[in-house]
């Protein structure tokens, strides 16, 4: 059975128990209250919502291109369907303009509108929720700024029974927390702050941690690595894998704590340059971290517990040595013929985070599509590498992945050519 079979399957076997568990908790869970009184007074700002809208990565989210800033209309491919983001601009018909503080303070905190409906957790409210009262409120401030957009939201288009909303309350009370982040008294300051970007505003789990087949991140693997969808060209989409953000082998082991803050400042670093669906985040959103704050999340980072190295299914020796041919013909030249690249023509490949990736989702989509690098000033000096989609057949690209993960002193599993023809 394939993996997109059992997923099917999953569902309508689900489906009927879901439906029922959701009916249950909907009549029976009450509905969250709005913000505590006060909050518009604990020191709030409209400079300081702007700059965490921008640590959040709003603008990305909300904003198609080329359309109106935060208008909404992105589109999100997931295993449920297809969601659009909505438009969250001061527009009072298709926008958030006739909001309250505490109805914007209820959707950050519970994932609920002010019609009582549930918001889909695509949009990270189980994040934010860790925020603290006063940088929502800071929040809400600066989107009061942004002026309006007459944009309707598209309508999403998932999946029965992901469909149904109400079934979101049920969700919730499995899965989600509106607990404000607690500093950790046996840390530093530095590392609580770097923890509360993390988790609340900068929402990295989103993406960097794997979930369950509902959609609710395994926090017992935080940041251990994710699957997200993305485009890979115009209207095509997917499968990426999200690295490991934990200081194991195969996630940021090999990085320091200056490689981490480069990345985010600059987009690169010895260890990697940014491309696909994080060049979005680096460019509209890291890129504008204080430098403390940067910081900050590079000391959380390398102090947090490494994810355990999974079971990896090794390599064939003739796997190894038909894909030291492709890698020699193709990539030696810039990478190196020990892996370890060249400052202006490839990055390091030893050590790298993308290549040793549980899933080789996007190391595949890489060779296929090429790493789509930001567009100047950002890695600006860079040699940008072709894909080698029409150029290597699966079984090719499947024998140079393979041998990449298992080489310079990697250490990941073999790459089949099916898993090569799925990201075609």
């Amino acid at each position: 059975m394939t993996v997109n079979q059992s997923r099917r399957y999953a569902s309508v076997v689900t489906a009927p128990i879901l439906l029922a568990c959701a009916l249950a908790i909907y009549f029976l869970w009450p509905t969250p209250t709005l913000a505590p009184p006060g909050i518009e007074t604990l020191g709030t700002s409209v400079e300081r919502g702007k700059y965490l809208a921008t640590v959040g990565n709003c603008k990305t989210c909300h904003t198609v291109d080329g359309g109106p800033a935060f208008a909404g209309g992105v589109r999100f491919q997931s295993d449920f369907g297809v969601l659009y983001s909505t438009n969250i601009t001061q527009d009072k018909d298709y926008g958030i303009g006739n909001w309250s503080l505490g109805d914007f303070h209820r959707s950050m905190k519970h994932g609920v509108r002010p019609d009582g409906t549930h918001l889909y957790p695509a949009f990270p409210y189980t994040s934010f929720a860790k925020m603290t009262d006063a940088d929502i409120a800071s929040i809400f401030l600066y989107i009061k700024t942004i002026a309006p957009a007459k944009v309707q939201a598209k309508k999403n288009d998932l999946n029965f029974p992901y469909n149904f909303r109400f079934g979101l309350r049920a969700w919730n009370k499995l899965f989600h927390s509106s607990q404000t982040y607690a500093d950790d008294p046996a840390q530093s300051v530095e590392w609580n702050r770097g923890a509360y970007l993390v988790q609340g505003p900068a929402h990295c789990g989103a993406c960097h941690t794997p979930r369950n087949f509902l959609g609710a991140e395994r926090t017992e693997q935080a940041m251990s690595g994710g699957m997200v969808y993305d485009e890979v060209v115009s209207g095509k989409y997917r499968l990426w894998s999200a690295v490991n953000l934990t200081p194991s082998e195969t996630g940021l082991g090999a990085w320091n704590a200056d490689d981490i803050v480069s990345y985010l400042k600059q987009g690169e670093c010895g260890r990697a340059v940014v491309h696909g669906p994080m060049t979005e985040v680096v460019v509209n959103s890291t890129v504008h971290l204080d430098d403390a704050d940067a910081r900050a999340i590079a000391t959380y980072l390398k102090r947090m517990p490494a994810a355990p190295e999974r079971s990896i299914r090794a390599p064939s020796r003739e796997q190894l040595k038909a894909g030291e041919i492709v890698y020699t013909v193709h990539c030696g030249t810039c990478h190196l013929p020990t892996g370890l690249g060249d400052e202006i023509m490839g990055v390091t490949l030893a050590g790298n985070a993308i290549v040793q990736s549980q899933d080789p989702a996007s190391l595949i989509n890489v060779v296929l599509y090429a790493p789509h690098l930001p567009p100047p000033p950002f890695v600006s000096d860079r040699t940008r590498m072709k894909p080698f989609g029409k150029r290597l057949s699966d079984d090719d690209i499947a024998n140079l992945t393979t041998y990449v993960r298992n080489s310079f002193g990697n250490q990941a599993g073999s790459v089949s050519p099916h898993q090569v023809k799925r990201q075609r």
